[in-house]
């Protein structure tokens, strides 16, 4: 069994990447996150745990700007986030460049995924251990919302979680996800979701909302108290 444990390239005899699931299992270990679909707006919202008492908290973000149009948010390790980040900006610049318009946010999600892919296959190297969630809106004005995961699978969702206790998070959307919510709602059902699992309050939750017109806002304590 060892050598199947350890060896990326391999499957075991009953099919398993060993490896890749176990980055599945980081994933699971990482700060619950959120993303929902509404009508004029998507919503990313994570649990941020609590920082070290002399730490300035302003530089740990579990939310990322990658283009005037798109932002992602992960579960899992912040280090590959930070590489897998820097990839994804890079892509987005290399399209404008080259197509000399914004890059849908579908291209940017299946681009993300095969860079994730490609390092289940290879020696020498490891799986990324992160899901991402992606959203934006495209050229057409509609909103977005794409995960990713360690094995380079990728899907669009109206409303999804991932990390620790994803699954609890996911039924609660399931029961209570509305189409063309207005963006009051959609912020809403964000939060309630995540205070499934988060029991400290809005103090560590990062709330991000990107509307129509491709801005971001992030919401402060005291915006997520209001809700």
């Amino acid at each position: 069994m060892s050598k199947y444990d350890t060896a990326i390239t391999i499957f075991s005899p009953d099919g398993h990447l060993f490896q890749v699931e176990y980055a599945m299992e980081a994933v699971k270990k990482g700060s619950c996150t959120v993303g929902v679909k509404g009508k004029n707006c998507v919503v990313l919202g994570v649990e941020r745990k609590a920082t070290a008492k002399l730490q300035d908290d302003r530089t740990v973000k579990k939310i990322l700007q990658i283009d005037h149009h798109i932002c992602f948010a992960f579960s899992g390790l912040n280090a590959d986030a930070r590489i897998l980040a820097n990839q994804a900006r890079w892509e987005c610049q290399s399209y404008r460049f080259n197509y000399e318009e914004q890059p849908p946010v579908e291209y940017l999600a299946k681009t993300i995924a095969k860079y994730q892919q490609s390092y289940t296959q290879r020696g020498g190297a490891r799986p990324f251990g992160i899901s991402t969630l992606i959203i934006g809106f495209d050229s057409d004005g509609k909103p977005r919302l794409f995960q990713t995961d360690p094995s380079g699978n990728f899907a669009s969702w109206q409303a999804n979680a991932i990390g620790k206790n994803a699954k609890n998070v996911l039924e609660y959307l399931e029961d209570n996800y509305q189409n063309e919510a207005d963006e009051k709602e959609t912020v809403k059902l964000t939060l309630k979701a995540l205070f499934e699992v988060v029991e400290s309050g809005g103090k560590n939750i990062e709330v991000v909302v990107m509307r129509s017109d491709s801005t971001t806002v992030s919401l402060t304590e005291e915006d997520i108290d209001a809700y």
